[in-house]
């Protein structure tokens, strides 16, 4: 994709902290779209003090895209005060191909505004999918993802294309403001399996601009049979432009034939992000990251998924710079030997004969 990750190093590669862990109604109903700007600085503050210097704007907290002019230049203020960047807005469960046709252009309208306060904000990635609002099973379940949720109608071409076509708008829109569009991986969508992604971005035909979002922890938490995970990045790191890094704890009883799965520490869980990270690299990936994590304190299990994540990108960049310097190394004996540079003992005769 096009971020360029020349400079990128463990320290300063963008890592955010996502919010799902911040509700988006206050104790007393408000809403945090209208709550008093102290309340937006308290919770990024509150993510600053984790050792964040990122933050995604997670639209289950707040939507950039629906707050009038002034609110958003306040917005752009708690922002800078903060200290931290912003690596994208993630907009979910706002599905442009909803079956009800009303809600799926209401939610066209609301990301094509969201990419426009991104730019405003100068934030480089807008994050969306294809996965609607919970179910009330799902609401009402300990882990949402125990219960199945809405899905894509399967083979069917005027839908897929209709998703193509809306994707693509935005991603015009994007293309326009300067920004990175990245479609994010969930179940049971046209997002939901390794090949569907690929080829929906295939399908929207603009890899500069929209790319994916390879959640795959959104996959392996599922109470069924999934995608191998290392079959899934491989497939999918190659087209990823952003990336919500989390990981689950995943079991499964053939006996019975049932499956467990809770969250987990990034280097805990089912996905071996060491591994993955390497394979990220190697497909050239160089987008921002976001780390997420459900119950508890989510906001300091990501800080330590963070500083992990730091710790792999840290031997793995060096690794790659070591490799380059050995092959740059080996390119210079080369040139050396076929007469394209000055040998030791010619340098020593011109010297001599200067004398």
């Amino acid at each position: 994709m096009s971020h360029t990750a020349m400079s990128r190093t463990a320290e300063s590669w963008p890592i955010g902290a996502a919010l799902l862990q911040f509700p988006g109604t206050l104790a007393d109903g408000t809403s945090v779209q209208d709550a008093p700007v102290a309340h937006w600085a308290a919770v990024l503050r509150e993510v600053a003090a984790a050792g964040f210097d990122h933050v995604d704007l997670t639209d289950s907290w707040l939507r950039p895209g629906d707050l009038p002019p002034e609110r958003l230049r306040r917005l752009a203020g708690v922002i800078e005060d903060s200290g931290l960047g912003v690596t994208a807005v993630s907009a979910v469960r706002r599905s442009v191909i909803d079956p009800d046709p009303e809600a799926a252009e209401a939610h066209l309208g609301y990301l094509l505004r969201t990419l426009d306060a991104a730019a405003e904000l100068g934030i480089p990635v807008v994050s969306v999918g294809l996965h609607r609002a919970l179910t009330p099973a799902q609401l009402a379940a300990q882990w949402f993802w125990t219960e199945s949720g809405a899905s894509d109608p399967p083979g069917d071409a005027r839908m897929w294309q209709l998703a193509v076509e809306r994707l693509a708008a935005l991603g015009r829109r994007a293309a326009g403001l300067g920004l990175q569009l990245s479609l994010e991986m969930y179940e049971d969508t046209y997002l939901g399996t390794a090949a569907g992604a690929v080829a929906l971005v295939r399908d929207i035909g603009m890899p500069q601009v929209v790319g994916l979002n390879p959640d795959i922890g959104n996959l392996v938490r599922l109470h069924r049979p999934v995608e191998n995970w290392e079959d899934m990045l491989r497939a999918t790191l190659p087209h990823a432009n952003y990336w919500h890094v989390k990981n689950y704890y995943r079991d499964h009883d053939p006996a019975t034939g049932a499956y467990f799965t809770v969250p987990a520490p990034a280097e805990s869980g089912l996905i071996n992000y060491r591994r993955a990270l390497e394979m990220a690299l190697d497909a050239g990936f160089t987008g921002p990251l976001c780390v997420e994590h459900y119950g508890g304190d989510g906001l300091s299990v990501s800080a330590a998924n963070r500083d992990y994540l730091r710790r792999i990108l840290d031997v793995k960049l060096a690794a790659r710079e070591t490799a380059h310097g050995v092959a740059g190394a080996a390119g210079a004996g080369e040139a050396r030997a076929d007469g394209r540079g000055a040998r030791p003992w010619e340098e020593r005769e011109k010297r001599e004969a200067l004398r």
